[in-house]
Formats: structure tokens, C-alpha cells, sequence
């Protein structure tokens, strides 16, 4: 099994913005098998859910577990009355949300808040002088932020100690591993990396033929379109052949190549199913002939 501080569950599939059909229940049955099977670290925001549901669901687990579990939030992002996702940076509403994120959650301190990403209208360093004051005031353990350039992960870190950030990265979509990674690991500051499994395409359970439910937000991403989807799928039938010689799903494999990847402090795997989680924390690190082989592959494909 994988070291499960390296794993996180992130909380969005749960929060029933995108994803299809998921139920109160559900979450609730992904979140205990995760914490049955050692899951300790967890990933919400302000805007997981039109009315923070992912929060709401978490805050059953954390009131009867007082200290047992990290959890990692986040601010500047929220829905208004039409739904529509609106980015604000600004403190006034970054305040407002980090206090009512945390009551939701049902915590007075919360170990890790990110900035959810820069507000173009609010200059970023406004934005982290206001996480150092939710910070100083001792609503948060430490600081971060998600979805920024390195220019702005420095900016933001020159006001306040940026003590982590996440950003995008799967076997196929790699650009974040020169242009952040390595950069913001060699200063000391933890990377933890989403949409390892790609909304589920490198899961393997999406197969060439497969046909997306009306609602279902994955057919806009270009990697599920045309030619990058077949091409996508030759790597899959890659990641088969690698897990049948290393008794891994396609999944655990796609995970693995992750946690495989320098300066990686952590995965973040979303999950609507237990069954879902319980895979992935069988996920562990690639040996280096499984890795070549991945690279070798994905670079005559997609280079």
C-alpha cells in the first residue's frame, strides 16, 4: 500500500456541481471507507457544491474525530444566484468565506488554506497580505495556493510563507513538471497534483466507444475529443500491459507514475464510489522500467 500521507481524497466529485447522479449518501460512504482503509488527509473549498456540500459532508467525520485528520480548504472562489463560478480575490470576500468555510466544516483552525487561485481584478499581493491576517489570526495552520503561474506563486510567497500549492499533472499532461514543479520544490514549498486520472480517462474505465450522459462536463476538455482521445487510449492499452506485469490496475499505475515524479509531496484522487478509493490507496511508486516505458510512449504520441 502507498504511504496514505501521499494520498489525499479531494473532495469536488462529491460536491454534485459536475458530477452526475453522486448522493448524500454516496459521499458519505466514500469518505468512511477512505478513512478505513488510513486515509487521514482531505481536500474541500468554499466552492465545492452551490451550498459548500462537500464541507457539510466532511464536518461529520471531523466533529467525531476532533485533531485526527489534515484538512486542506480554500477561498477566492464562490457561485453566485445563477451558479456561475465567480474568482474573487478581494479580502473583504476572502475573509467572509475563510470564516464561513471553517463553520461549515465545524473547525476553529483549519491546517492548510489556499488562495483557490489569482484573482486578475485583485493584485495578488493584496490577495496574500489578507491569508496572512486569516493566518496571523489563527483560523489556519499555514498558507497556500492553487492554479497560479510561478511568477505569481512568488509574488504571493514574498508577502506571506507559501507553504504549498497544487496543480494539474497525469501521465500525459506533464508541462507543470518544468514549469512549476521543480522550480517551487527545490525553494522547500510542498506540490500536491490533481487530475492524475484525468476526470477517470486514465483510469482506464472509459473505453474508445464510450458515450458521455447529457450534463457530463468531461467531453469539453480537449483530451476527451477527437484525435488527443485516441491517442490517449493507445497509452491506456500501455498502462494495461505495465499493470498486468506489476499486478496493478490501470488506475494504480497512472497514480503510481505520479508519486513516481520528483518533487511530488502528494496525489489527489477524487472518488464517488468506495469502491473508487479503496483502488487507489493500493497505488505505489513505478519501477524505472515501467517509467521509460510510459515516457518513451506518451513522447512519440504527444511530443
Amino acid at each position: 500500500m502507498s504511504d496514505l500521507s501521499n494520498i489525499v481524497l479531494g473532495l469536488w466529485p462529491i460536491a454534485g456541481v459536475t458530477t452526475i447522479g453522486v448522493t448524500r449518501d454516496d459521499a458519505r460512504d466514500t469518505i468512511r471507507a477512505a478513512i478505513d482503509s488510513g486515509v487521514t488527509h482531505f481536500d474541500t473549498a468554499y466552492s465545492y457544491g452551490y451550498d459548500g456540500e462537500s464541507d457539510r459532508v466532511l464536518r461529520e467525520f471531523v466533529q467525531s474525530a476532533p485533531g485526527r485528520y489534515h484538512i486542506m480548504g480554500k477561498v477566492g472562489q464562490r457561485w453566485d444566484a445563477d451558479h456561475n463560478r465567480v474568482v474573487d480575490g478581494s479580502p473583504k470576500q476572502l475573509i467572509a468565506d475563510a470564516e464561513e468555510h471553517l463553520q461549515r466544516i465545524g473547525l476553529e483552525q483549519i491546517d492548510l488554506l489556499y488562495l483557490h487561485s489569482p484573482d486578475p481584478n485583485v493584485e495578488i499581493e493584496l490577495s496574500a497580505e489578507t491569508m496572512a491576517k486569516l493566518q496571523h489570526r489563527g483560523l489556519c495552520k499555514t498558507v497556500g495556493l492553487c492554479n497560479a503561474t510561478l511568477d505569481q506563486i512568488r509574488q504571493f510567497a514574498s508577502v506571506v510563507p507559501c507553504d504549498a500549492i497544487q496543480c494539474p499533472l497525469n501521465l500525459i499532461q506533464r508541462d507543470s513538471i518544468e514549469d512549476l514543479i521543480e522550480p517551487v520544490s527545490k525553494s522547500g514549498t510542498k506540490v500536491y497534483v490533481f487530475w492524475t486520472l484525468m476526470k477517470g480517462l486514465l483510469a482506464g474505465k472509459i473505453k474508445r466507444d464510450h458515450v458521455f450522459a447529457e450534463g457530463d462536463s468531461r467531453p469539453k476538455y480537449p483530451i476527451f475529443q477527437g484525435d488527443q482521445r485516441r491517442k490517449a487510449h493507445e497509452v491506456i492499452d500501455l498502462l494495461e500491459v505495465i499493470g498486468k506485469d506489476h499486478a496493478m490496475t490501470v488506475a494504480q499505475v497512472s497514480i503510481g507514475w505520479a508519486l513516481s515524479q520528483p518533487g511530488v509531496s502528494g496525489v489527489l484522487v477524487g472518488a464517488r464510489r468506495p469502491t473508487q478509493i479503496t483502488e487507489t490507496l493500493k497505488s505505489h511508486a513505478l519501477p524505472a522500467d515501467a517509467l521509460r516505458e510510459i515516457d518513451d510512449k506518451v513522447k512519440s504520441l504527444f511530443a
